[in-house]
């Protein structure tokens, strides 16, 4: 599957992200799958994280921003339309409490779950704020080359500009990996300002940890992902299409699965979101 933006003046992420409302049912969307985020076998999962998140943004009965997403990936959806279900559980004074899910027809014309989450979005308060995690002293983004996507590689890499610092994709699949830390500058190509639901995709862009940790290409996927998000909508909309710094480390390979966590800065120091996820793989 292929995707060329050259005949469209919105981006690939805004197309992606396009829902339509449900003039019967509140909270309920019609979506579309977007080539240009193709990852093996249905869409990134960055993308399906993000698509929830915006269900939630357009919903006419959202209170505050977007203070955590978690989303389980039950199955994989396939190209083609689908609908989106998120529905407000719960609202306190200053916290909205979310379930979601994505539906999708199966051969039988059946709707079936392929996604389930839960949000929480929340009206900010000017408190007392530290970060107690620094960013990492690294070299600025210009001193680092861009990678570029091979021919044949999953059409969602393209979507990125990703210019890695340290603990890139191994050179050789020998066994010989030692540990799995990654750290990249990143933004979204074409460039587009930042927000919430491009956050959420830039927080997924990690390849699996296993991968690094052994050096070995195995089978992996994600099962749940949580993105915790720090900033407020003026801190993204200051960041604008600058870049952002990535780090991501696994914590324990075991039994067939391992967690990631993430942390992303933007280039003055300011912790935006973090994130965590549990990961399936195989020998």
């Amino acid at each position: 599957m292929s995707f060329s933006s050259s005949s469209s003046s919105i981006h690939p992420l805004d197309e992606a992200l396009a829902l339509t409302p449900s003039s019967s049912s509140p909270g309920q969307y019609a979506g579309q799958t977007h080539p240009g985020y193709w990852n093996m076998v249905g869409p990134f999962g960055g993308i399906t994280a993000a698509t929830l998140l915006q269900a939630i943004l357009q919903h006419p009965d959202r209170l505050g921003d977007p203070l955590s997403l978690t989303v389980n990936y039950a199955g994989a959806l396939t190209s083609g339309a689908f609908t989106v279900q998120a529905v407000p559980v719960r609202t306190n004074r200053s916290t909205q409490h979310w379930t979601l899910s994505i539906l999708q027809s199966d051969a039988e014309g059946a709707q079936v779950v392929t996604t389930t989450g839960t949000a929480v979005t929340a009206v900010r308060r000017d408190t007392w704020s530290v970060g107690d995690v620094p960013m990492p002293e690294v070299p600025p983004p210009a001193e680092h080359k861009a990678i570029v996507a091979p021919p044949g590689a999953v059409e969602w890499l393209n979507r990125y500009e990703m210019r890695p610092i340290a603990g890139f994709i191994p050179r050789t699949w020998d066994g010989s990996g030692d540990h799995s830390l990654t750290q990249l500058w990143m933004r979204d190509a074409p460039q587009r300002p930042l927000d919430f639901c491009a956050l959420t995709g830039l927080a997924d862009v990690f390849f699996p940890r296993v991968w690094l940790r052994r050096a070995r290409q195995v089978p992996a996927g994600t099962v749940s992902i949580t993105v915790y998000f720090h900033a407020t909508a003026a801190q993204l909309q200051a960041t604008g299409s600058g870049y952002l710094l990535g780090q991501a480390r696994g914590q324990e390979f075991r039994n067939g699965f391992f967690d990631q966590t993430v942390q992303l800065w933007n280039e003055a120091g300011i912790m935006l979101a973090t994130s965590h996820q549990i990961v399936y793989y195989k020998e």
